[in-house]
């Protein structure tokens, strides 16, 4: 063995352990469509991967039998789940309160089962991932999804400047210089967050951009239908279907959504709008109808993430409106990887993290000058050409391929932010350790 670098002995003999915190319940559409297909991706590269949730209303929503099942099944898949109970209120005290509890047990972890890397999504968990570090060393990865501070006072839930917000900015600069390495969505926010650099910090720490992406072999499986059969089954055959797929409210402009898709009603009469989202349907369902669009004209259907190909196949053209404020420069919507994996052109609005450029550079949608008729008007017809042409559907599948992936986009950027880490590590070891791994 006395051939063998430490790097080689640290990858075939000792192979990296990672826990991966995350602030929301396992059965969130978040993490089994984001979460949890990026650990089975570091799973088949030799990362021992364990995994924490924070699980609401965990004794009510959970029973006994359905937790050890649940363990069972991702510790087949090389996942090793933990879960604490999240706390919901009062706000600010329950997060602290989860946060001091997720610390304490990510610290054991660490202690206990040898995890070496620390990988945090977003914030909360990276507050969580930073006392873990000074508890009991480890690696800390921040897996920054957004400008979380921003994103709270752009969404209107905390005010601008306040007390909440000024402390979230403190734990945020606290992550930011614990951590070993990074992760953001979009080549805007690793321009703010580190100007000038390109895959790495200026102290020469990893930093890597790694989009939403999206599982296409999701996508590929609807091809078992035909999408005549999908949209005889919604009864719109002969209809222009326009597509929302996701939240409503807060920074997702549903007023603005109303107004273009009263506006595609009136303008073209064979209009059908499918709403697809997990949130309350009033949300969006009363304005629909103060806009004189009749109930037999619209769809709104909370859908599993194992439907969402099957519906989107029956539609022409998606739609994206969110609100564009700085916070959302760090945005990746998972929606736009969805909508092209689905072959569908996009009509969005500009300033969403990367999406100008995706939508301009692969010529898969149209961007809307601003929230007005006349410009609803130009987006609409762009995009009615471009449905009609033959090679949109591919251009998009093509888009969603090089961008989106989540095997040889996402996955294999996980995989090299990873072996970074280690390479780090190994470089790090004490001379004691090194001699006794060579």
């Amino acid at each position: 063995m006395r051939g063998i670098s430490v790097k080689q002995k640290m990858s075939a003999a000792t192979p990296l352990k990672t826990l991966y915190l995350c602030y929301f319940g396992l059965r969130e559409p978040l993490v089994q469509t984001q979460v949890l297909p990026y650990l089975r991706q570091l799973v088949t590269d030799g990362v021992e991967v364990h995994l924490l949730t924070f699980e609401p209303e965990l004794h009510q929503r959970w029973s006994k039998d359905a937790l050890a099942a649940q363990k069972a099944e991702l510790a087949r898949e090389g996942i090793r789940w933990s879960y604490l109970p999240y706390h919901k209120r009062p706000s600010v005290p329950a997060t602290l309160y989860d946060i001091q509890r997720g610390a304490r047990f990510a610290a054991r972890m660490v202690r206990r089962e040898g995890v070496d890397v620390l990988h945090a999504r977003g914030h909360v968990a990276a507050f969580m991932g930073a006392l873990a570090k000074r508890m009991s060393g480890g690696q800390f990865l921040f897996d920054v999804r957004s400008f979380m501070p921003e994103e709270y006072t752009d969404a209107g839930v905390w005010p601008a400047n306040g007390s909440v917000y000024r402390l979230a900015k403190r734990a945020e600069a606290t992550c930011l210089a614990a951590a070993d390495a990074f992760v953001v969505l979009t080549e805007k926010a690793r321009e703010i967050l580190f100007p000038g650099r390109t895959d790495t910090d200026a102290k020469g720490r990893p930093v890597q951009v790694i989009p939403c992406c999206v599982d296409l072999e999701r996508f590929k499986a609807a091809d078992e239908i035909s999408r005549e059969e999908v949209r005889a089954e919604l009864g719109v055959t002969d209809r222009r279907v326009i597509v929302y797929l996701g939240a409503l409210g807060g920074w997702y402009l549903t007023d603005e959504m109303v107004s273009f898709l009263s506006f595609a009603h009136r303008e073209d009469k064979s209009t059908f709008s499918m709403i697809l989202t997990q949130s309350r349907p009033e949300i969006i369902e009363r304005g629909l109808r103060e806009a004189g669009i009749s109930k037999e004209d619209y769809l709104i259907r909370k859908v599993s993430p194992r439907e969402i190909p099957r519906y989107l196949k029956a539609a022409d053209i998606a739609l994206s409106f969110i609100k564009p404020c700085y916070s959302k420069l760090s945005s990746s919507p998972t929606k736009m990887a969805e909508y092209l994996a689905s072959g569908l052109p996009v009509i969005c609005n500009s300033g969403i993290g990367d999406v100008d450029e995706v939508v301009r550079t692969d010529r898969v949608g149209v961007i809307v000058e601003d929230f007005t008729e006349e410009s609803y008007r130009r987006a609409l017809k762009a995009a009615d050409e471009m449905r009609r042409d033959r090679e949109t559907a591919e251009r998009c599948r093509m888009s969603a391929v090089e961008r989106f992936d989540l095997e040889r986009v996402g996955g294999e950027r996980y995989k090299h932010l990873y072996r970074r880490l280690r390479e780090s590590r190994a470089k790090s070891l004490p001379f004691a350790e090194k001699e006794q791994a060579a």
